[in-house]
């Protein structure tokens, strides 16, 4: 059985037992795998914050510290959550293995282990990797796309990095659940990708646009969306490109859409953007005061603009820890 073109990867193996540590690791080598050993649970934890492992097989009776306990830590931490982990164990009762589950392992071999089925097992989760691996390398390239459009503004620079903050902070405070407040991340770096299709001419205008030109601007949460349509982990994060520009009085676009019928992630999205907007230096004015940016934003929700019970939880969380104002701006 010979590993596919496009499947191999490093792959840790940790076992204090020398003769299965061999074992294993001439099985995965034979087939192409680059193998990283460790003979107890500190050195595969520290193998696994040191080097881009793809798959982690673990013996679970494994001392300082033991399998099911390296297996929950790197389940715990963003940066490795998504390695698959593979408990190798002589342990067969149904609390070990719902412990395992519950630690947040991936699959399950006995040992001694077999050959055949360890090697397909490998095979599987590692092509299962690959596809998480693509999927963030898309997520990564509307990043920078994001980013790009930013940096053609020298006045809106970090302006997405702290819309992602400032809405997860309220989306925190709302008591949103953890795929929303994720949306709200993404949300806060890519709702403007659409402006990919608007030309500089108007992108980048200093004066008012005229009614053609403001036609063309608006379409950008239209495009938006349809450029982060394909990915099935953006479901959350489409109806705050689309959203962010609608009014609460039904005024905004595209859909005017009005009060409740707008999501509540884009309204938390409107709140966080206009703020970032009135406290940051812009080419017709410098940044506003804290107090003053708000006070304004409470005239426009009288205005029927806003959603006011979101702008008050949001002044909840600006009273409550320090702004974050970009250089050149001022509090």
């Amino acid at each position: 059985m010979s590993a596919p073109q496009g499947h191999r990867g490093i792959i840790l193996v940790a076992d204090d037992n020398e003769a299965n540590r061999e074992l294993v690791s001439e099985l995965l080598s034979a087939e192409g795998y680059q193998v990283v050993c460790a003979a107890d649970g500190q050195h595969a934890q520290q193998a696994v914050d040191s080097a881009s492992i793809d798959l982690a097989l673990l013996d679970v009776v494994m001392p300082r510290p033991t399998g099911f306990e390296v297996c929950q830590a790197m389940k715990s931490k963003p940066e490795t959550r998504l390695i698959p982990v593979i408990l190798l164990t002589g342990l067969n009762s149904d609390a070990d293995r719902i412990h395992g589950i519950m630690c947040g392992a991936d699959d399950f071999l006995n040992k001694p282990v077999n050959k055949h089925e360890l090697l397909a097992r490998v095979h599987s989760l590692l092509r299962l990797k690959q596809f998480t691996d693509e999927l963030d390398n898309a997520e990564a390239v509307l990043f920078s796309l994001a980013l790009s459009i930013e940096a053609k503004d020298p006045y809106t620079e970090g302006h997405c990095d702290r819309l992602s903050k400032y809405s997860v902070a309220l989306g925190e405070k709302l008591g949103l659940p953890q795929d929303l407040r994720v949306a709200l991340r993404r949300g806060g770096l890519v709702h403007d990708i659409g402006k990919l299709s608007v030309p500089e001419s108007i992108l980048l205008k200093p004066g008012p646009l005229t009614p053609e030109e403001r036609k063309i601007m608006e379409q950008h949460t239209v495009i938006g969306e349809r450029i982060c349509a394909p990915l099935r982990s953006f479901r959350h994060v489409l109806p705050i490109i689309r959203h962010h520009h609608e009014k609460q009085d039904g005024s905004g676009y595209p859909d005017g859409l009005k009060g409740e019928n707008i999501p509540l992630t884009a309204r938390i999205l409107q709140i966080t953007d206009i703020y970032d907007a009135l406290t940051t230096d812009r080419p017709y004015r410098k940044a506003l005061p804290l107090d003053k940016a708000l006070s304004i934003m409470r005239e426009e929700v009288k205005r029927g603009w806003w959603d006011g019970p979101v702008l008050d939880e949001f002044e909840a969380v600006v009273h409550g820890s320090e702004p974050v104002y970009p250089a050149g701006s001022r509090s």
